[in-house]
């Protein structure tokens, strides 16, 4: 009977529910009058018993059942019933006997005692509340609990106090109590739980077989958030959080609301408001093209651009499969009935890129396509060269002749005193666009600089998950390697508010806040997850971290700048520098040279012109790419 009642469309249990509480409060007026007249009520059809028989029968329900609904009483779940929604009750109920006094005093009903609605007002209440309740209980799911986890919700807030009823109705989490911040709620009961201090957690945990830690503060600031998940870090417990109230929808709190710690929450970046007028200004009703638009950068570029209502927004991609992926994804999400073409090309193909360009009549370009895995690269350096540095010279090349109003390049903080052929490459780039900036008078021209992105096809955080998930061991390089790192949406929104700041050749960098030691994020993730680390002090952990060297090119730590020199601008987290820039008349034959080389795979010569185009890299990889066929074509 109850799986069936469960089963039932919204509708119609709203509609059950109506019925119900029509006949329980008709009963109640009966109630009410019986006990007022201190015998059993039994009314009759006499001329005279007729004005009560209709106030029971016609006009409660008439003056209830619409006022239950309005203050949303058909609206709440009865299985995950909180105080809130009982207040929601009593005001109604409420609401309804004063309606009710009002009526009978300014129309008496013979036989009828005015104290009759204080009584009905406390009956409807006690009823009404309790008939919730007794369903709430039997339609918790049967289940003897015994497979069910020990959890602790962190949070007696609203959300937490939510979650703990939601949770008491599920067959998979026994709530054991909350922990909060707050001591003036410590030692108190809420919902049946005690709430006790964070210092009580570790005792707690161990005397209860706690599994699970259920971060209930969704209006935590980033920073506060951070240092509680660095807390939980260090006890061998899944934390699990919910996440911005924001992001709960109808302002419910649900399990399925419940998600493992994002690793963005490690960073504790605060966020800030964005400009919405920089947005627009080069994207709205703007015909926007992105290179390498099926990346991790270039295809969360699409996903902003399409919200901000380009006239038409270009995807050009390399990769076929990639292409189709984003182009498919962009569909579903195209609400506004924008245009989206999508384009298979290379940068490095100069007619392509200058037939495209004209063609859709390009006004904003953001250049995303480049090879990005720095090991990768380095067993591929001359076509690493080619597409990235020369693939850049052709697409600016190409906007300048196209009359492109604004050309802004993603630039790394690899390409700041390099050690490896991707951060040259991403070097060259940006002097190719400094350079042509003092000769173009029709685009302009500007590179946004920043460091690593969460979840990007090159972070380690991907992989770190991947081997957490297999058992380990997690690889780390160096135990004193650090990164800068931001969330793919933060950096790619600074990206876009950058360009409306573009002028001649602007270098702007990102805030990357502090840079993480890539050992702790390792530690952090392990522990989140609910495991312990395996190392000499603990040999008997469940995930080891193993140390395999620095990568061919890799640096222990990374730049965001080469000179101190840097200027404030309308974001705080955005940042002009001012870098030493070649003339194109003195670059461009050196481009052309590196080119020709880069056909040839003549490694010795493409090394050469790096070094004299980038004299602060130090390459520290050695010349692997195609050495042997290199070798043998320089013989013939």
């Amino acid at each position: 009977m109850l799986r069936y009642f469960l089963s039932l469309p919204r509708l119609k249990k709203q509609l059950i529910m109506v019925l119900i509480d029509s006949i329980l409060l008709i009963l109640i007026v009966f109630v009410s009058m019986s006990l007022r007249l201190g015998e059993i009520y039994i009314f009759s059809l006499t001329e005279q018993e007729n004005p009560i028989i209709i106030w029971q029968f016609f006009v409660v329900p008439l003056i209830s059942i619409p006022i239950f609904y309005q203050f949303g009483v058909y609206r709440i779940t009865i299985r995950f019933i909180v105080f809130d929604s009982l207040r929601s009750i009593i005001e109604a109920v409420t609401l309804y006997s004063l309606i009710c006094g009002v009526l009978l005093y300014l129309f008496p009903i013979y036989s009828m005692p005015r104290s009759v609605i204080l009584i009905n007002w406390m009956l409807s209440i006690i009823t009404i509340v309790s008939i919730r309740l007794i369903a709430s209980k039997l339609l918790t799911p049967i289940g003897k609990g015994k497979n069910k986890k020990n959890v602790i919700i962190y949070g007696a807030g609203s959300a937490g106090r939510q979650l703990a009823v939601a949770l008491n109705q599920s067959i998979e989490y026994l709530p054991i109590g909350f922990i909060d911040d707050s001591s003036e709620l410590h030692k108190l009961s809420i919902n049946g739980l005690i709430v006790f201090s964070p210092n009580a957690l570790k005792k707690i945990i161990k005397k209860n077989n706690v599994s699970e830690i259920l971060l209930a503060m969704p209006s935590l600031t980033p920073t506060r958030r951070n240092e509680i998940i660095n807390f939980l870090g260090s006890y061998s417990v899944l934390v699990r959080s919910l996440p911005a109230m924001s992001e709960i929808a109808e302002g419910k709190v649900i399990i399925e609301d419940l998600r493992e710690v994002d690793i963005k929450d490690l960073l504790g970046r605060s966020v800030v408001d964005s400009n919405k007028k920089l947005l627009k200004r080069k994207i709205t009703n703007k015909i926007v093209m992105v290179t390498g638009a099926g990346g991790s950068i270039g295809s969360e570029l699409c996903r902003h651009i399409l919200l901000l209502k380009p006239k038409k927004l270009i995807l050009f991609e390399m990769s076929e499969s990639s292409l189709y992926q984003i182009e498919q994804e962009l569909i579903s999400l195209n609400h506004s009935n924008i245009e989206i073409f999508p384009v298979i090309g290379s940068v490095t193909d100069e007619f392509r890129m200058k037939c495209i360009l004209e063609y859709y009549n390009i006004q904003t370009l953001y250049h995303a396509a480049a090879y990005k895995h720095v090991p990768l690269v380095e067993y591929n350096q001359s076509q690493g060269v080619l597409n990235n540095s020369i693939g850049t010279m052709v697409a600016a090349q190409a906007a300048i002749n196209a009359k492109v109003e604004t050309f802004i390049l993603i630039s790394t903080d690899k390409a700041v005193r390099p050690t490896n052929i991707m951060g040259v490459t991403k070097r060259i780039a940006e002097l190719i666009l400094q350079s042509l900036s003092m000769t173009s008078s029709s685009t302009s021209f500007a590179m946004v600089r920043f460091g690593n992105v969460l979840d990007s096809s090159g972070s380690v955080i991907p992989m770190f998950k991947k081997q957490i998930k297999s058992g380990g061991p997690v690889t780390v390089t160096d135990p004193r390697i650090v990164r800068y790192f931001m969330t793919i949406s933060e950096a790619v929104e600074l990206v876009i508010q950058a360009s409306a700041m573009s002028e001649e050749g602007n270098l702007f960098v990102l805030d990357m806040g502090k840079p993480i030691l890539i050992i702790d994020l390792a530690t952090k993730m392990i522990q989140l997850s609910g495991l312990q680390v395996a190392d000499e002090s603990n040999p008997d952990g469940d995930i080891e971290i193993k140390f395999i060297g620095l990568r061919p090119g890799e640096k222990l730590y990374e730049e965001i700048l080469a000179t101190k020199a840097i200027i404030k601008t309308e974001n705080p987290l955005i940042f002009r520098a001012e870098e030493e820039i070649i003339e194109w008349t003195l670059l461009k034959p050196i481009l052309e040279e590196l080119k020709i080389s880069c056909i040839k795979t003549n490694l010795e010569e493409i090394r050469r012109i790096l070094a004299k185009l980038v004299p602060e890299g130090k390459i520290q990889s050695p010349n692997v790419d195609l050495l042997a066929f290199n070798k043998e074509a320089n013989k013939k």
